[in-house]
């Protein structure tokens, strides 16, 4: 049970963001300096770590939410409008700046996976947020092997293989069903690869 949690705890959607930019400015060249990546890094943690924190607090407050973990459809839907709102305007923000420009793929790839999440749920269908962002990061690092002419099939192996960690956790917490892990894992990496045709 322990393991589980940690492991969800870990590769939680809010944590994905900055581990991905994170991964990014240790595998990319340098392009910018040491100083405007914890820069980055810390607009990347605060706006998609440190808000969303704060508003679940603030959502608990005033009972518009049972638990930290929001489990319900209802309950995920202003979370999740304020997650799209946030990563739109952080592909925004990097799609200005050519040197880390391929760092707005990441951020609009993951809102056209949360646009999707948001209207499943008019289908009645929760799916897993978890298993949306890592799949998110394997969509990502897919299409910067195919920007940079890399080859960077170990890493995608490894969040393969936490993917399947992730979701074997999810399952045994009773989060979700088979179903909602695959659909999120599922959206997570088409959604990186369809804005990434689409920007380009």
């Amino acid at each position: 049970m322990r393991w589980h949690k940690f492991i969800s705890t870990i590769l939680h959607p809010v944590l994905m963001p900055t581990i991905g930019v994170l991964i990014y400015f240790l595998i990319s060249p340098m392009r910018v300096t040491a100083l405007q990546q914890i820069y980055l890094l810390s607009i990347v943690f605060i706006a998609t770590y440190a808000i969303p924190i704060l508003l679940l607090f603030f959502l608990k407050s005033v009972n518009k939410i049972e638990s930290f973990e929001v489990r319900t459809i209802q309950e995920r839907k202003i979370p999740m409008f304020s997650m799209m709102c946030i990563f739109l305007l952080l592909g925004r923000f990097f799609y200005k700046f050519s040197s880390v420009r391929e760092l707005s793929y990441l951020f609009f790839g993951t809102l056209l996976g949360l646009i999707i999440v948001y209207f499943i749920f008019f289908t009645k269908t929760k799916t897993s947020l978890h298993l949306l962002s890592i799949g998110s990061a394997v969509g990502f690092f897919i299409v910067y092997q195919q920007i940079n002419n890399v080859m960077l099939l170990p890493l995608i192996v490894v969040f393969i293989l936490l993917s399947g960690f992730l979701g074997t956790s999810r399952l045994y917490l009773k989060a979700h069903t088979p179903k909602e892990v695959y659909l999120g894992f599922l959206i997570g990496v088409t959604s990186q690869l369809v804005m990434y045709y689409v920007l380009q």
